[in-house]
């Protein structure tokens, strides 16, 4: 399992966003993250979730702690990531 640190693109497992991948801005404590969509990207708002409702991906983002949703656009269209904007693509 790839390590739960900033900038570490993430899928959602639970709740109304489940499904939709985020980025780590914050590390809260052991329990819970501060993530972002952005929300321009792919409706995931600013907020804090659970650990444990989060599935870490092997692809990150190089941005610095707590970094706005502007400054994690740029950092997106510098890295010409568009996974956040592709479809979940599940394997059984």
């Amino acid at each position: 399992m790839p390590a739960v640190e900033v900038g570490r693109i993430c899928v959602k497992i639970t709740g109304r966003e489940a499904g939709k991948k985020c980025i780590i801005v914050d590390v809260i404590d052991k329990n819970f993250l501060l993530i972002t969509g952005p929300q321009q990207v792919n409706g995931v708002k600013r907020r804090r979730a659970n650990i444990n409702h989060l599935e870490p991906t092997q692809k990150k983002v190089s941005i610095k702690r707590g970094e706005s949703d502007e400054e994690i656009m740029k950092a997106l269209k510098k890295e010409t990531l568009n996974f956040l904007g592709e479809p979940l693509k599940i394997k059984l």
